[in-house]
């Protein structure tokens, strides 16, 4: 189980929690993918998804693929603890207008959520490992997006938004990055 090193109110109904830990090992209703266009999971978040949750996801992903960049699908989530696996596919740096890709890919994994009337969902630090997305740049707008869309769907289903770091150095970026955005509403 992840330690949880913040939470912060993004409205009276839905958390923000930023955890260290394994997402793949996250009980929400759904945990975040970041994908390549292809939804080839054969490294990193989506390696790990996959080795852990079982053929069956690549197996749902190829039926999907391609996916543009700044867009999310879903699929079942195997053997995982969640009930489903979003695959949000991020930019890779240098390809252009990357801040806008990752905010729409982020934006596109929760209105995918809402949309299945989930009340949990997991996130990865998206484009941010072998996609280069500058880590700083990255926090700063899944941070922000979130809470957008949270003001944006005053109604959503969402109760819990969890960003979930394997590394102590990420995680802690997170959680100075949400105290510059939310720092009021820390809980």
């Amino acid at each position: 189980m992840a330690e949880q090193l913040a939470s912060f109110r993004l409205s009276e109904q839905v958390e923000l929690q930023i955890r260290q830990g394994d997402l793949t090992e996250e009980q929400v209703d759904a945990i975040v993918n970041a994908a390549n266009s292809q939804l080839r999971h054969g490294g990193g978040v989506a390696g790990a998804i996959v080795r852990k949750g079982g053929p069956t996801i690549q197996r749902e992903s190829d039926a999907l693929a391609p996916v543009p960049v700044g867009k999310a699908v879903l699929t079942g989530a195997g053997r995982l603890p969640c009930r489903h696996v979003i695959h949000a596919v991020g930019p890779r740096w240098g390809e252009g207008e990357e801040d806008e890709k990752l905010r729409s890919a982020v934006d596109s994994s929760l209105a995918l959520a809402h949309q299945h009337g989930l009340r949990s969902v997991a996130l990865p630090a998206i484009s941010s490992g072998i996609f280069g997305f500058p880590k700083e740049r990255c926090a700063e707008i899944l941070i922000r997006t979130a809470r957008e869309f949270v003001a944006r769907h005053p109604g959503t289903s969402l109760r819990e938004i969890r960003f979930v770091l394997f590394d102590r150095p990420m995680a802690e970026l997170f959680v100075e990055k949400a105290r510059e955005q939310l720092g009021d509403a820390a809980s």
